[in-house]
């Protein structure tokens, strides 16, 4: 970043918006010393690896570690929120509020004005402001550009804009600013995440395009946005097309496909049954699970039509039949509302499911009647030929 450039993405500790419109009317007519003085005495307690503090349980430890004013204020944030933000995790909150002038001030306290009801309305452009000062549509980008990306996906791009438009130059910092931005769209539904992988949703694709292409140091380049929102538009007509032709298969023909599904999975001895009395199983394989060989039964339904309870019992009845522990009912429809409870009943056989779109995900994943086609795409290093210009001044001045 040049000197001269004002630097954009200045919060380290950026905060969940829920959070902070609950601090917002927590905060609202409260001393402005107050409530810098309850963060500050909750700090300082800070403990140490031999002895540390449990921040936990704000029930237990305000009443323990804090009185006066600091404990009716630390309550108040605690009470007034439903228990959902910890007084002790508030500081991120206060820094976003006073930097943004989420909240004005008054004889010394504070006072919620037409800034802070904008926010707490979700007024467009101030969100807009917002996160094009904190890097959202860039985050919001590069998850735009790497379906089902994990952090680790992302964090170089992410640190090379940050060395670009911000001050922060560390791996760690970098680390901490995407994970915290991240469960921030993630609770504002611009992001959904999965384990440990992040998607963009429809949501987040329209509010990145809401961006203005005047934003240019704060909006990324458009071109490889639209390349990516182009291959996974393309990726999805093929899913869905992909979800006809099975819908096309014979039944027999299906449960083949679900064999040959199931070898890629590493299951072994995989066989379709046609025999008569199979109790209504269709495919009988085993699974290595840990030291153990295990006999996995899989009844699989093409079909579109919600699955319900009794498909369930069904199949943990026929188990004995065939010595299995287990089964997995696979379906390129919906199960029903509460079928999940009963497949994992406790004390019961458990039964897998896979209903149709997790059973699209492991066909793409392990590319059976699908194949993946690489997308290259070529940028121009503007580091390399940044280093190469600072070799070629020093040469020259070397020369003078």
């Amino acid at each position: 970043m040049s000197e001269d450039q004002e630097p954009i993405v200045r919060a380290p500790l950026f905060p969940l918006y829920g959070q902070v419109k609950r601090c917002l009317h927590a905060w609202d007519g409260e001393a402005v010393r107050a409530v810098r003085d309850m963060i500050t005495a909750i700090h300082d307690q800070t403990g140490t690896p031999q002895n540390p503090v449990d921040w936990s349980d704000p029930d237990t430890w305000i009443a323990e570690r804090l009185s006066g004013e600091h404990a009716r204020l630390a309550t108040k944030v605690w009470i007034d929120s439903g228990k959902t933000v910890n007084p002790r995790h508030v500081y991120g909150c206060y820094l976003f509020i006073n930097r943004l002038n989420l909240l004005g001030q008054s004889a010394n306290r504070y006072v919620l004005g037409d800034r802070g009801e904008r926010f707490l309305a979700d007024d467009p452009a101030l969100l807009q402001e917002l996160d094009a000062g904190e890097g959202i549509p860039k985050i919001l980008s590069l998850v735009a550009e790497t379906p089902q990306a994990k952090r680790s996906d992302l964090i170089d791009d992410w640190g090379a804009y940050l060395l670009a438009v911000s001050k922060f130059s560390t791996q760690k910092v970098f680390g901490d600013t995407l994970r915290r931005r991240l469960l921030n769209l993630v609770e504002r539904g611009l992001v959904e995440r999965d384990g440990n992988r992040y998607s963009i949703t429809d949501s987040g694709l329209s509010y990145l395009k809401s961006f203005p292409e005047s934003a240019a140091d704060r909006k990324p380049s458009s071109q490889r946005t639209d390349v990516a929102l182009a291959v996974r538009a393309f990726n999805e007509a093929q899913i869905e097309a992909l979800r006809r032709r099975l819908m096309g298969l014979e039944p027999y023909a299906f449960e083949h496909f679900v064999k040959e599904l199931l070898e890629a999975m590493d299951y072994e001895n995989v066989e379709v049954t046609r025999q008569s009395g199979d109790k209504g199983i269709d495919v009988v394989a085993n699974y290595q699970f840990g030291i153990t060989e295990i006999t996995e039964v899989v009844q699989v339904k093409r079909t579109e039509s919600t699955i319900g309870r009794r498909v369930i019992d069904e199949l943990r009845g026929a188990l004995p039949y065939h010595r299995a522990i287990r089964g997995t009912i696979i379906t390129l429809g919906p199960f029903a509302r509460g079928v999940e409870e009963s497949a994992l009943f406790p004390g019961a056989a458990p039964i897998t499911l896979i209903d149709g779109d997790r059973l699209l995900e492991l066909v793409v994943k392990h590319q059976i009647g699908v194949r993946r086609k690489p997308v290259d795409l070529l940028e121009v290093d503007e580091a390399f030929f940044a280093d190469r210009s600072v070799v070629v001044e020093a040469e020259g001045a070397d020369e003078n």
